[in-house]
């Protein structure tokens, strides 16, 4: 069961702010301010007015790389969204597992400009437990006073959705009763983006799933965090639930480094159906991976076609990118927030910028306007570089 939900996006720095612009259908994609020397990209769904002394004190921010800083205020944001708070003895077995595509990257940049650009001989002290990728990690556990299982996983634009499907397979065997959950990624530094740059597939526009226009996927930043429970645990403290964790799915394509396959993808999703025990025409609605990119967006459309048959013109099928970015690793934690409250709220939040559908994608992508509509169960798609594909199936919960 889902009882406590935190982000940190572009959207807003809590989930109130997150969900009111989703519906609103706003994107935050705006020009980079400054302007970084030397990068192509221009655009970005980038953090609005985050100051990390409003969170934590000058020595806190000696240990906290900007990714590590994220999770820790998503962390905090779902606890208290469950009822909870630091130190509870409801969360001090807990297990803490969180994504991250890119781990320290904001520590790992200084170091590297400190070394070759000012030809500095010495790097500062806490450089390793301050850019390690186990640092977000860590950093919850320690400032949430959480002492069970903690670790971080990557998987590239996945690892938000491994994450949670962890927490689940952790609760479902027994090892914890409470998981959170979730991912963070902090990729605006000088060396990711001209990295990004030479992959050729950021849009200096906006993002426009599945639109004939489309160009290219926009970056973006942020965490996203959920709470896990049993059933009874959840109950036994009075807990409001969200929604259900009915099932997921997961596959590796073993195709190629960068390009979508279509059959990893139809596996995934039917992973996810069979372990949440449904029929394909069961599923109201697909938060999408929906990344604007040319080869993902046909991909993806193709695969729903074929694995959903007729049914897929029934599907409401949305794209949240096209709002917060792609914030790498925690964009599919994100999402699974998004789909969350999709869910509970009865909210299908739209595809942003969408002008006119491509050819080759021909479903219901929920154009510009949220819609009104009960969502008994809904997929949540991550497929990442690699070939990693995740695939959370959620339902409406009822007492």
């Amino acid at each position: 069961m889902i009882t406590g939900l935190g982000s940190v996006s572009a959207l807003g720095l809590n989930v109130s702010s997150f969900w009111d612009e989703l519906v609103a259908g706003r994107p935050a994609i705006k020009p980079l301010v400054p302007a970084v020397d030397g990068v192509k990209i221009s655009v970005g769904a980038v953090l609005p007015d985050y100051q990390p002394e409003d969170y934590f004190s000058t020595d806190e921010l000696s240990l906290l790389d900007r990714f590590s800083q994220l999770a820790v205020v998503a962390s905090k944001e779902a606890i208290e969204d469950a009822g909870l708070s630091a130190g509870d003895k409801a969360i001090t077995d807990a297990a803490v597992i969180i994504g991250s595509g890119c781990g320290g990257k904001h520590t790992d940049e200084i170091t590297y400009e400190r070394l070759y650009r000012q030809n500095s001989s010495r790097v500062h002290p806490l450089t390793i437990p301050k850019g390690m990728p186990s640092a977000a990690a860590s950093m919850v556990s320690l400032h949430l006073g959480i002492t069970g299982p903690a670790f971080v996983l990557s998987s590239a634009c996945a690892s938000g959705a491994h994450a949670i499907i962890q927490g689940i397979s952790m609760i479902k065997s027994g090892l914890v009763d409470v998981a959170l959950v979730g991912a963070t990624d902090a990729p605006f530094t000088y060396g990711l983006l001209k990295s990004w740059d030479a992959i050729r597939v950021v849009s200096n526009d906006t993002c426009r799933p599945f639109s004939f226009d489309r160009d290219g996927m926009i970056l973006g930043e942020g965490a996203g965090m959920l709470l896990l429970e049993t059933e009874e645990h959840a109950k036994a403290r009075g807990a409001k639930i969200y929604a259900e964790l009915s099932g997921c799915g997961m596959t590796s394509d073993a195709h190629h480094i960068t390009r979508p396959n279509v059959s990893g993808i139809v596996k995934a999703m039917g992973k996810a159906l069979e372990h949440a025990a449904l029929n394909p025409g069961e599923v109201d609605y697909i938060n999408a991976h929906g990344t604007a990119t040319q080869a993902n967006d046909i991909a993806e459309t193709e695969a729903i076609n074929r694995l959903f048959q007729g049914h897929a013109q029934k599907l409401a099928v949305s794209s949240t990118k096209s709002m917060h970015g792609h914030a790498l690793g925690a964009s599919s934690a994100l999402e699974v927030v998004a789909t969350t409250l999709a869910v509970h709220h009865g909210i299908i939040p739209p595809t942003a910028n969408f002008t006119r559908a491509d050819e080759r994608c021909n479903l219901d992508y929920v154009p510009n306007k949220a819609r009104h509509q009960t969502i008994n169960n809904a997929l949540s798609n991550s497929f990442a570089f690699g070939g990693l594909n995740a695939v959370v199936a959620l339902k409406r919960y009822s007492t």
